[in-house]
């Protein structure tokens, strides 16, 4: 055998760097740059908005946030961890109850209904409470009755037929409309009385 080398091959500078990475125990070292497209990125600080891909973007507690349509719903439904009022933690079922309806906790809402009392004022709170109540849900009612009427129940069968389930649609779609009109009437002079 000759001392010229039998081996042939030219090796490239990545196969060396990565040979020599090995012999080094180096094995999570890279042994060629990668290029291509990154994106620019912006710096926000907290309470930025922006507007990123046809979305509106904000940055609260920091964290990288959608807003949505439904942002003022969410935080109108939230119940804080302490009353506006006294501060007191709000962890009772009932406070969280009580905030719903009068912004402040169960505590809270007592004094000020003892502060109606004592004022001579708190029959006419009550009634309104009351009315209040009734003419949300006689309008929900309302609501229900009619979506419920203008609902079709048309079915296909198997065979491809059309069935249509509510008979005499016309005629009991006016009575029902007449007994619910009949019935909130008689709601709104009870409301009234």
């Amino acid at each position: 055998m000759s001392k010229e080398s039998l081996l042939k091959k030219e090796f490239r500078e990545k196969d060396v760097n990565r040979a020599r990475n090995l012999i080094k125990k180096d094995y999570n070292a890279k042994t060629t740059t990668g290029t291509g497209y990154s994106k620019k990125r912006e710096k926000h600080q907290e309470g930025d908005v922006w507007e990123e891909d046809g979305r509106t973007w904000t940055i609260k507690g920091g964290i990288r946030q959608n807003v949505t349509k439904l942002d003022k719903a969410k935080k109108a439904a939230q119940v804080p961890l302490a009353c506006p009022k006294c501060k007191g933690a709000m962890n009772h079922h009932l406070h969280k109850k009580m905030y719903k309806i009068h912004g402040f906790c169960f505590d809270c809402t007592i004094d000020y209904e003892a502060k109606l009392r004592k004022a001579g004022l708190y029959e006419s709170y009550e009634r309104a409470m009351i009315q209040g109540s009734l003419k949300a849900w006689a309008t929900d009612l309302q609501a229900y009755v009619s979506d419920f009427l203008e609902t079709s129940n048309t079915y296909v069968t198997e065979q491809g037929d059309i069935e249509d389930w509510k008979n005499n649609k016309a005629h009991q779609k006016e009575a029902v409309l007449k007994n619910l009109e009949e019935y909130l009437d008689h709601v709104q002079k009870a409301l009234d009385s």
